[in-house]
């Protein structure tokens, strides 16, 4: 049986710094739509944000997202480089990851879910009986 999940560290440049930052990219089956991305703030702390897999996938190659997150290919400095812009109410960051050490794990990912099935991967009843507390589970 394949894996279920995949994470993957990867050095991050925080726009106009000079050392990089770690990030965190991880992925369940068991959510299959989402790709979990982290940043260290310190040694012990991570900073996580939910991002649509497909938003990810098409920031590989083309400028997306509206709202708190937008990716953008870019060629900055010689290295191909996915810019990922994130907001919030305290304000914003841009990072730049390795564009190919990100298609490295979006193929991970899709060794994981395919593109189009990933609603084969959702436990709908399980996720209900957990939203409204009931034991009674899915039916037979």
């Amino acid at each position: 049986m394949a894996s279920e999940s995949v994470q993957q560290d990867v050095f991050t440049v925080l726009h106009g710094q000079a050392s990089p930052i770690v990030s965190r990219w991880a992925y369940r089956a068991s959510d299959p739509f989402a790709i979990s991305f982290s940043v260290r703030r310190s040694s012990d702390r991570w900073i996580e944000w939910l991002v649509a897999r497909d938003l990810v996938i098409e920031g590989l190659t083309t400028p997306t997202g509206i709202g708190d997150i937008r990716m953008a290919p870019r060629r900055i400095d010689g290295y191909d480089v996915v810019e990922l812009e994130i907001r919030s109410d305290g304000g914003s960051a841009v990072l730049e990851v390795d564009r190919d050490l990100l298609a490295q794990f979006v193929d991970s990912t899709l060794e994981i879910v395919d593109l189009g099935e990933e609603h084969d991967h959702l436990d709908l009843d399980g996720a209900i009986a957990r939203l409204t507390g009931s034991a009674a589970g899915p039916t037979p």
